[in-house]
């Protein structure tokens, strides 16, 4: 190893203390402001806020990609549309039933906070993991960028604070908060090995997504044997309704979901570079 490796490596190293210690620190600073202000996150407030500039963030992304591809002007407008134009229907159709309380046990015959998790994905997954146009753009995007992007997770300290406050069961928002910050906080850092492409880089990308994915397979469980409803199979103490509720349930029924498709489309991108770094021999070096 030389002694330009080494310097590269510490450098890097650093960086990544870095992006943790300053996520960590604003993260903190979010949450003692939204515990010590309740009416902010009962506004809803730091809902539209949150989600509009992670929405944006998606469509610049996404186009910023596209122009990174050797598609035609007219075939990534098309692009663009056909992902984007479903998504933000899906974000009004979800926000629209949960301000109306549709989400709410006991508001529809079928409760529709389980479908909002699981039908998303069904009919999402299979598209985006076959699409060929799809994988086009990850092959043409930066591996970073879509695990960067889910440093918005660390907003997962709503289920803290609802716990510290006594009104979220431990049992539930514990687990839940402190794996969505966990996959937050780590976002940075695993992103930044990415981006410099050093050693286990990409195994530490496919690690970031499993442990992410687990996270939701964990608070999804849980949430749902424990919330009033026919999957319940546990009575907490404290109940668990607040994530029916309009702000929470934007949490359940379009960031979970959403983030389980940004999980599968890294996990694609990943294992695509891995595929042609094989196929390009040893010395080929993830971009």
């Amino acid at each position: 190893m030389t002694a330009a490796t080494l310097h590269a490596e510490f450098g890097s190293a650093r960086q990544k203390g870095q992006a943790v210690l300053w996520i960590a620190l604003l993260t903190a600073l979010w949450t003692a402001v939204n515990y010590a202000l309740p009416a902010i996150a009962a506004s809803g407030t730091t809902t539209v806020a949150a989600r509009v500039f992670i929405h944006v963030l998606l469509a610049l992304g996404l186009w910023l990609g596209l122009e990174r591809t050797e598609l035609t002007p007219v075939q990534r407008r098309n692009v663009w549309l056909g992902i984007m134009i479903p998504f933000t229907l899906w974000l009004a159709l979800v926000w629209g039933a949960a301000i109306n309380n549709l989400f709410r046990a006991g508001a529809t015959l079928i409760p529709l906070v389980p479908l909002a998790i699981f039908v998303p994905v069904i009919i999402g997954a299979p598209i985006l993991l076959r699409s060929r146009r799809v994988g086009q753009v990850l092959d043409a995007m930066p591996a970073n960028w879509l695990v960067a992007l889910q440093v918005y997770r660390v907003l997962g300290t709503a289920f803290l604070i609802a716990w510290a406050r006594g009104t979220a069961p431990g049992l539930f928002a514990l687990p839940a908060g402190i794996g969505d910050v966990a996959t937050g906080l780590f976002a940075l850092p695993v992103a930044i090995s990415l981006m410099s492409g050093e050693s286990g880089a990409r195994r530490a990308g496919i690690a970031w997504n499993i442990f992410g994915l687990l996270d939701f397979t964990i608070a999804v469980g849980i949430g749902l044997t424990i919330t009033p409803g026919p999957f319940q199979l546990i009575v907490p103490s404290v109940p668990n309704t607040a994530t029916a509720l309009y702000p929470t349930v934007m949490i359940p029924a379009f960031a979970v979901p959403s983030s389980i498709l940004l999980h599968a489309l890294s996990l694609r991108q990943l294992y695509r570079r891995g595929r042609k770094a094989r196929a390009a021999g040893p010395a080929a070096t993830l971009a």
